[in-house]
């Protein structure tokens, strides 16, 4: 493990399309994801002689490429990042009082307080809306890390709390493209859940009855299914609800897990086996009535290549 000095590596052909961060992170190397991201937001990343900065956290390795870590080298990345922040945020919408974004998977939406140097949505949104004297962005709901899709962020207090009124009430629609394993029977339906947050593992459980726990709560979904292939199924998932790792979780339990997933699935898919190198989720659709002007507001991004070409590879 390099803890300090000098270290190069070349990306091995089976290496091929991993994470530059997760592949960091292996013990042979930085032996953990954390002081991968640490050396990525101090600079101390190259690859074929190119500083690395927090941004590049999730850039895809290609075969054959010089990876060199220089852990004695002052850093000069956290400064660059800052200027870089806004730079991957796609804008969708933007008026006074909110912006539509697409999100970029690998992303988070917020920061984690353990982990600030992580990039996220709304630090990007935030370095956007400097350039308008704004100091703030409000956060109104989220997506996970590794989906894509729209997200809707208000540039004021006023405009983030009629939009939490409205996801509290179950107004606005949003809706996911999921690849699925297997054939979802029937081709729609609905699926109800009890849930429960483990905030230990941060994930979801499920239990049978709401009496078992108190702070059980129900998770409603409505799935069609828009295309079948030999192995897998392309369907459309309405939230009624919004809870945590909904999709994924409740995909799960109805025997089809989303393609991709890593968490909720009973046997882990060999890495030489997986078709995307995330779950395959995306925010297609977000409807919403604007939280000034009361207008109806309808937004639709199509998914990212990677999505794009798991489909077309699921169809072959």
């Amino acid at each position: 493990m390099a803890e300090t000095g000098n270290t190069e590596w070349k990306v091995a052909k089976n290496d091929e399309g991993l994470r530059l961060d997760k592949w960091l992170a292996t013990p042979e190397r930085l032996g953990s994801r954390s002081r991968a991201l640490t050396a990525l937001a101090k600079g101390k990343i190259f690859i074929n002689q190119a500083e690395q900065t927090s941004a590049d956290a999730g850039r895809k390795l290609s075969a054959g490429e010089t990876v060199r870590v220089w852990m004695d080298r002052p850093g000069s990345s956290q400064r660059r990042y800052s200027e870089r922040r806004s730079s991957g945020l796609h804008i969708i919408y933007e008026d006074s009082s909110l912006l539509v974004v697409d999100k970029q998977a690998g992303l988070l939406s917020v920061p984690l307080p353990a982990k600030p140097e992580e990039p996220s949505l709304i630090d990007q949104v935030k370095h956007h809306l400097r350039s308008q004297q704004k100091k703030a962005a409000f956060v109104v709901h989220r997506i996970d890390r590794d989906t894509s899709g729209l997200v809707v962020v208000a540039k004021t207090s006023e405009a983030q709390r009629r939009l939490k009124e409205q996801f509290e009430r179950r107004e606005p629609q949003r809706i996911y493209l999921a690849v699925v394993q297997g054939q979802p029977q029937p081709d729609s339906g609905t699926w109800r859940d009890l849930l429960v947050w483990d905030k230990e593992e941060l994930q979801q459980r499920t239990i049978k009855k709401r009496s078992e726990r108190e702070d059980a709560k129900e998770a409603i979904s409505h799935y069609r299914v828009i295309e079948k292939f030999a192995e897998n199924s392309l369907i459309e998932v309405r939230l009624e609800t919004g809870k945590r790792n909904q999709i994924r979780m409740q995909a799960s339990l109805h025997g089809h897990p989303v393609v991709g997933e890593r968490i909720y699935i009973d046997k882990p898919v060999k890495r030489s086996e997986q078709k995307i190198e995330r779950q395959a989720l995306h925010a297609w659709r977000l409807r919403f009535r604007h939280p000034i002007e009361q207008r109806p507001m309808d937004f639709t991004v199509d998914p990212p290549q990677d999505f794009q070409s798991l489909v077309e590879m699921c169809r072959k």
